[in-house]
């Protein structure tokens, strides 16, 4: 008598859900941009690199509201 073995092929693990692993908070762009320069949040609105920086980057990276409304800048939403 002979015994047929069946490899089992594929991942077994495949469709079930993965164990969460630590969450990894990460500063923004523009928190590190403000670390750069070495700003308080007071300094914010009167920084005239920030403000470049925030104007080159509005469409893309996170600029808090307040500031874009105190300098007047316009999101381009269409990206």
């Amino acid at each position: 008598m002979s015994l047929y073995v069946l490899k089992r092929r594929g991942n077994p693990n495949w469709g079930k859900p993965e164990a969460p692993g630590p969450v990894e908070i990460t500063p923004t762009s523009f928190e590190r941009a403000v670390k750069e320069l070495q700003l308080t949040p007071d300094q914010y609105v009167h920084s005239t690199r920030l403000r470049e920086w925030a104007r080159f980057n509005k469409n893309s990276k996170y600029v808090p509201e307040t500031l874009l409304a105190a300098w007047g800048f316009v999101v381009d939403s269409s990206f």
